[in-house]
């Protein structure tokens, strides 16, 4: 019985994943308050755990006076003398308490703490434990649905998707396995706050990152991911060793890595394209699949005029826009993007504007002179 209480600190320890000193602390903290309970709120008392013995012990402290006005706290130096002969007035004597025989009350009072103790450690177990996770992607079950928003079960807790954070067009039911990134882990009264997403950029890639060891073992950088979810994701990637091409690598043998980022994203199109440090550059690329024909760059504006041939407008432009859309968030320019025919038709234009006369400063002012004299007869 004395190394029974080890036992089972030990074992709750284990089985909660919890810190012993952490259990340690809640027993004495219960048994403190029971101990309040059955001696009274006014004594000082302290509980310590003795490890050796298994067990928790009470001690009642009080000073050392010559006349006692507090009982609960003062202890007169006779008696005092009786328990420690070297004492001396103004000292702080402990006297050991029974430990045992608590109320009803008490002890269920004591149950409670102990219990509300576990619950907090094994929360903070949780959110230390998925705040370090952040950024990866989790594997869990849907649970059920709140008001459009997910629970996903993830075996130790659950966690959000909310309604915003899926993608439109995907469709889940209760029981069935979903994967999504991990954004946030947020501290509530109610515990951790797990929250998910499959829309972020982020999950993208990540999917890459497991299905491309280049990307994993840094060899290939990921410099940035743009996407509207559902429909189509670009992404720019740069290659750190000459010897190996960054498209390449991302899209695997026959299509294959790229595929399999692809089924996961339920048919969500996807272009990769390789970064590079020419802005002008980068932006052809960032358009593909559509050819570029010219680049007119300005840097004060940070805006480029790209001209393509006429039939590849439609392709650089994208349905309802979405190529440049997600071009210009990529590389972080602004886009115009122009025909080869309409862009020689401004040409024409400008040229035109160009051609027609205009009157010089010395005949204006001689005609201003004529009207302002013709207006004065008239008058």
């Amino acid at each position: 019985m004395i190394l029974e209480l080890n036992r089972v600190l030990e074992q709750v320890g284990k089985d909660k994943g919890i810190d012993k000193g952490v259990l340690v602390d809640a027993v004495e903290q219960a048994v403190l308050i029971a101990s309040k309970k059955k001696y009274g709120i006014n004594k000082e008392i302290e509980a310590h755990y003795n490890e050796e013995m298994g067990e928790v012990e009470l001690f009642q402290f009080r000073t050392v006076v010559e006349d006692v006005a507090d009982p609960d706290n003062e202890i007169s130096i006779d008696m005092a003398r009786e328990e420690d002969p070297g004492v001396e007035v103004g000292d702080s004597l402990g006297t050991k308490l029974e430990a045992s025989g608590f109320g009803r009350i008490a002890a269920q009072a004591a149950k409670q703490i102990i219990v509300q103790k576990l619950r907090d450690a094994e929360r903070d177990n949780i959110y230390n434990e998925f705040r370090e996770r952040k950024g990866e992607i989790l594997n869990g079950i849907v649970k059920r649905f709140e008001h459009g928003d997910m629970v996903v079960d993830l075996g130790k807790t659950e966690a959000i998707l909310s309604h915003k954070e899926q993608v439109p067009g995907e469709s889940y039911r209760p029981t069935e396995r979903v994967r999504a990134y991990l954004v946030d882990v947020k501290k509530t009264s109610k515990g951790p706050q797990i929250i998910l997403s499959r829309t972020h950029p982020g999950m993208v890639a990540k999917l890459f990152e497991l299905e491309v060891p280049e990307i994993h073992e840094g060899i290939v950088k990921i410099k940035n991911v743009v996407r509207e979810p559902g429909s189509r994701v670009k992404i720019a990637v740069v290659s750190e060793d000459r010897d190996i091409d960054p498209v390449g690598a991302c899209v695997g043998m026959k299509g294959s890595r790229v595929q399999a980022v692809v089924q996961e994203l339920k048919g969500e199109k996807i272009d990769i394209v390789e970064w590079v440090d020419d802005p002008a550059r980068f932006v052809c690329n960032a358009l593909s699949p559509a050819q570029i024909a010219k680049v007119l760059v300005n840097d004060a504006e940070k805006t480029m005029e790209v001209i393509v041939p006429d039939n590849q407008l439609s392709l650089a432009i994208g349905k309802r826009g979405q190529n440049v859309r997600l071009a210009a968030k990529l590389t972080g320019w602004k886009i115009d993007i122009f025909s080869e025919s309409k862009k020689a038709q401004l040409m024409e234009v400008e040229k035109a504007l160009w051609e027609i006369p205009t009157v010089s400063e010395e005949e204006g002012t001689e005609e201003g002179a004529e009207e302002e004299k013709t207006m004065e007869e008239n008058e």
